[in-house]
């Protein structure tokens, strides 16, 4: 069937249509076709360059391109299209375009007929190879850096939000905290061996890691623990019982002997583990602050752990918002769900939210029930925090008492209350919570905006100051060289130095305002002062040259009485 197919081509330059003369449908997908697209002269024989429009600067070229991936109609498409597709006529103009979701668009907005993929998807793929050359005056260096820049603005673009509210920080902290609670066991594991040998009594006394690593620190060699440790070691374990203990039985121990190097690669080693559990501890609190930032209701609901761990997986807070609650429900559990699938097996009823305490607490019987409430809630939170302007935790508190009171109504019976009267209650509080955030938040605007104000005044009222002491420090120079000169006669270096600020002041003259009067140069006040100064100063050398030519001829007279004298 032979068509009159017109192809709109999105290019970083800007939008450009082709009239494809007519060709087959069939005859297009042929391997031997498909070879001559990329061939540039068979290429321009089928197409043909019926209008161009050049974006007009960066900006536009960002706002047409955002508005393209969004499936958008930009005001600039809609004119371009208008303008320069054929219309009338016994056969209607077929568009063809590369995304299904701007032809949809355009087909309702410009009531246009519409093709997306075989043919047109062939010579959108020769069009983007040979567009350089199609359009005339564009060469492909041009083209690349258009790219280039548009693909830069647009990525900016796209990653630009909200400092505090980063979930990319949340997903790394959980990913760090579980490959920490690992390694600590691992380490925890290894030192408890390694002392073991000199030790073995003190590994059923204690049987925290952090606490054992601790111990195994302090002590050392257990032959050296005296009963004045044994504050020290209550310190550790926090039980006076275990403390006697450990020191009993570091009395009696059946451990091997230990020399001292050992001992210091044991000790060294337990220093690392304990340091690394303190940094988890920080990590954690690091972790629950974030979570409180991002994501407060599922942080309130779910705790922050576990809905860490659901944006880790989602990966990111948006997708995890865009699940339904029967994905939320099964998240994390993708290899049992598939495993029942593939037996007709019985499928899980719960994924990562199983390691929060509702689901521990509930009956056996209910903990599916349990978890599918849990997971729509769940989803509520996620979406109320990744879509809200200000974060609160008002809708997280009031999720979690309706899962108390489902958990209740599962084991006692009692009705739980209405999700709408629940939902009431807390879009009142949460108004009024976001209110008070925005005074806060506006009040530190204002003093910071008034702290800046009282710098600047500052800054102008300090070199406003400076500017005097300058003007006296240059006279305070010129009287400096005078008196210089008149001590010690070496005049030459003050006249050229003088000469030198005569040619600057007379340079500076022509910038200044010049008064004339009837044609005559009138000199201002100021320069008559500066003319004064420069030669009381040229006349202060020549009187030192005549001190010192009468004192030289002074001396001469008595060293000649001397010398007579003699």
């Amino acid at each position: 069937m032979r068509v009159l197919l017109h192809v709109l081509f999105e290019h970083a330059a800007g939008y450009a249509l082709f009239a494809v003369k007519e060709v087959e449908d069939i005859g297009m997908l042929l391997p031997q076709v498909e070879q001559s697209v990329l061939n540039l002269g068979k290429f321009s024989s089928v197409i043909k360059l019926s209008a161009f429009f050049p974006f007009k600067s960066a900006q536009g070229a960002l706002e047409n391109i955002n508005a393209v991936s969004e499936g958008v109609v930009h005001a600039d498409l809609k004119l371009f299209l208008e303008t320069n597709l054929p219309s009338g006529g016994k056969k209607k103009a077929v568009l063809g375009v590369s995304d299904a979701k701007i032809g949809a668009t355009l087909q309702e907005e410009l009531n246009l007929s519409i093709q997306t993929g075989g043919v047109v998807a062939e010579i959108i793929r020769g069009v983007r190879l040979h567009f350089h050359s199609l359009v005339k005056g564009l060469t492909s260096q041009a083209a690349s850096k258009a790219q280039l820049g548009l693909g830069h603005s647009y990525s900016r673009a796209k990653v630009k939000f909200n400092v505090n509210r980063v979930d990319n920080m949340i997903i790394q902290s959980i990913a760090l905290l579980d490959q920490l609670d690992k390694d600590i066991n691992t380490f925890s594991m290894r030192v408890r061996e390694w002392y073991g040998y000199h030790f073995p009594e003190l590994m059923k006394i204690v049987n925290d890691n952090s606490t054992y690593c601790k111990l195994a620190k302090m002590i050392g060699n257990r032959k050296e623990l005296t009963e004045e440790m044994l504050e020290a070691i209550e310190e550790i374990t926090m039980d006076s019982g275990k403390a006697q203990a450990i020191l009993d039985s570091s009395r009696s121990s059946m451990g091997m002997d230990i020399s001292p190097i050992d001992l210091i690669n044991i000790e060294s080693f337990s220093s690392r583990v304990v340091s690394l559990t303190s940094y988890r501890q920080e990590l954690q609190a690091y972790l629950q602050s974030k979570m409180s930032q991002v994501a407060p209701n599922l942080a309130a609901l779910i705790g922050e752990v576990v809905g860490a761990r659901l944006i880790s997986h989602a990966g990111s807070l948006t997708n995890l918002a865009k699940y339904p609650a029967s994905t939320v429900q099964i998240l994390g559990a993708e290899k049992a769900l598939f495993r029942a699938l593939k037996t007709r097996g019985n499928t899980p009823k719960y994924g990562l939210i199983f390691h929060s305490t509702f689901i521990g607490r509930a009956a056996a019987k209910n903990k599916g029930r349990i978890s599918r409430y849990l997971a729509n809630k769940c989803t509520i939170a996620s979406r109320i925090d990744c879509f809200s302007e200000v974060p609160t935790s008002v809708f997280g508190d009031k999720l979690r008492d309706q899962v108390e009171e489902r958990l209740a109504f599962y084991e006692t019976g009692e009705a739980p209350r209405k999700n709408l009267d629940v939902m009431k209650e807390a879009v009142i509080q949460a108004s009024e919570v976001a209110a008070e955030i925005k005074r806060k938040l506006e009040k530190k605007e204002k003093k910071k905006k008034k702290r800046e104000k009282r710098k600047l005044e500052a800054l102008s009222t300090a070199e406003g100051d400076d500017e005097e002491p300058k003007k006296a420090n240059g006279e305070a120079e010129v009287l400096g060289l005078i008196t210089e000169v008149s001590r010690t006669g070496k005049f030459f270096f003050s006249i050229s130095y003088m000469k030198k600020k005569k040619k600057q002041a007379a340079e500076e003259e022509p910038e200044d305002e010049d008064v004339l009067t009837n044609g005559v140069d009138e000199a201002t006040p100021a320069k008559k002062k500066k003319k004064r100064k420069i030669d009381a100063v040229e006349a202060e050398p020549e009187e030192a040259d005549v001190t010192r030519a009468e004192k030289n001829k002074k001396n001469k007279k008595k060293k000649k009485k001397k010398a007579e004298d003699e």
